[in-house]
């Protein structure tokens, strides 16, 4: 079966439909990732409180970048390469677990100073056994990157719920006998094991003895762009919390991370995981300027379709959503989230400029451009900083918006894509969303202000898909999108329940 990761990267007929097919089945997967997720936020949030959140948060938005960079970047790269070789994958694995080792030790050699930066002795322990998902995220990089290669997900996906239900359930354990933040701390390095046990059973490849050839280090090099863009990217991510908890303690901070908490597992299950399948499909067209454009338009008509209104709304009920998830005591990250979650509109189409920079092999170009984004967005952090965590998450909302189509248009200028080419892609879809959350936000503090929680949700949820659908595909004309969706439902659904749907033409090859 190992025959299947190391064949040349080529498209094969219907691949349009496999890669759609690929990135409906990582969303479902996600979607339930993230039911896992919130369900275990249900009782964690209950057992422990806005400081154990705050605690844990204060090292990880240090140390938290360990998954993102253990592989050196080299994740992208195997899928990426036209062609690669099992010496060429096990000298990757022995290079990146030996440093990831090496940041291990790091890690948990900088716990006192950790402590002495924030005033917490606690940080101490917390740093030297979060160090630990260090090694453990690195183990699971090579095979997770062929499994991706050979376009696997749908095992992917049923390995990731695996591992999250895993975590979930031990963590939740943990709180349950008293053993506070040390539940949170243990949740992602059980989660990294549980997940790598899967993807090396799985890919059932195993590391020979390493060959340091020439395409190696070119893999290298390409890796470290895409570590660059990753650093950068974290610390913009990241600075945040680290300011906020500086500044205002660990329980501000508790309550700005739950409001982020909701607002990531949403950015995650609409774009994070598509990352890699839009990699992995765009790879096999790279050589094709005119194609690649096609495919990589058709996905972001479709993404910002679906994904826009889901932020917009998330903005519109997130302060009733909160408290009746997680109680009264969280009421102040509802509020957060109403503003934060308004970043994800811009941000949907924002987060795809590394789709089009990883599948042409232009790793330099993706660096450079988050170099350049957190530069502004520490500028928006230092403005919204004195103003509170309300303050930076403002800040933040109108740094994506004025950041997001130069980002694409910058990733797209490789093979001929203009600002206009975005402008006219995502248009329609973000003023339908603005519309609903406008018209939204007017009704909460008006005709429903009286409501109790569970009619306003309701009602405010009905209320905003009729103003986007009445707007998008009715006044606006944007239906190619829908028609897109509709098939893709008609694909995945058993037979007899897609002949319910209407018959649409398949042009998505």
């Amino acid at each position: 079966m190992s025959d299947i990761f190391f064949a040349d990267n080529l498209a094969e007929e219907g691949h349009g439909r496999r890669v759609l097919r690929s990135g409906a089945v990582t969303v479902v997967a996600r979607v339930a990732n993230a039911v896992v997720q919130i369900g275990g936020v249900l009782f964690l949030a209950r057992l422990l409180t806005p400081e154990d959140y705050g605690l844990v948060s204060m090292v990880a938005a240090i140390v938290g970048f360990a998954p993102l960079v253990v592989d050196l970047g080299t994740r992208d790269a195997v899928v990426q390469r036209p062609t690669i070789s099992r010496q060429e994958v096990s000298a990757i694995f022995w290079i990146t677990t030996g440093i990831s080792t090496a940041l291990t030790f790091a890690v948990a050699a900088a716990g006192p100073f950790i402590a002495r930066f924030y005033g917490e002795p606690r940080l101490v322990t917390i740093a030297l056994v979060l160090s630990l998902t260090f090694i453990s995220a690195a183990l699971t990089c090579q095979p997770y990157a062929l499994l991706r290669r050979a376009m696997m997900f749908e095992r992917i996906g049923v390995l990731e719920v695996v591992a999250n239900l895993t975590a979930t359930a031990i963590a939740i354990g943990m709180a349950f006998f008293d053993l506070q933040y040390w539940a949170l701390v243990a949740r992602p390095i059980i989660y990294s094991l549980a997940l790598g046990l899967g993807v090396w059973y799985e890919c059932g490849w195993i590391p020979s003895a390493p060959s340091l050839t020439p395409e190696v280090k070119k893999m290298l090099g390409f890796g470290v762009n895409v570590i660059g863009f990753t650093l950068a990217d974290f610390a913009s991510r990241s600075v945040d919390r680290v300011a906020i908890g500086y500044r205002y303690g660990p329980t501000l901070l508790g309550y700005y991370q739950n409001a982020l908490f909701v607002f990531e597992n949403l950015l995650d299950i609409l774009l994070g995981a598509l990352h890699g399948v839009a990699v992995a499909g765009l790879s096999k067209v790279q050589t094709e300027p005119k194609e690649l454009w096609r495919y990589f338009s058709k996905a972001l008509s479709l993404i910002t379709f679906c994904a826009m209104p889901a932020f917009g709304w998330l903005a519109v009920v997130s302060q009733d959503l909160i408290v009746l998830m997680l109680g009264q005591k969280w009421r102040q990250a509802g509020v957060l989230l109403s503003i934060v979650a308004l970043r994800g509109i811009p941000q949907s189409f924002e987060r795809t400029h590394g789709w089009l920079l990883v599948a042409t092999g232009r790793t330099d170009r993706w660096m450079r451009w988050g170099v350049f984004s957190a530069f502004a967005q520490f500028l928006a952090l230092f403005a919204g900083l004195p103003f509170g965590p309300e303050g930076v998450a403002s800040a933040s909302v109108i740094c994506m918006m004025l950041l997001a189509v130069p980002s694409v248009a910058y990733a797209g200028r490789t093979i001929g894509v203009r600002a206009a080419d975005v402008v006219a892609t995502v248009w329609r879809p973000m003023a339908g969303a603005a519309a609903a959350v406008v018209v939204g936000f007017l009704l909460r503090a008006t005709l429903f202000a009286e409501l109790t929680f569970v009619p306003r949700i309701a009602l405010q949820s009905l209320v905003f898909v009729a103003v986007y659908l009445i707007i998008v595909p009715g006044l606006l004309r944007e239906r190619s999108a829908l028609r897109m969706a509709l098939f893709l439902m008609r694909d995945m659904l058993p037979p007899r329940v897609a002949r319910l749907l209407p018959s649409l033409t398949n042009g998505n090859s």
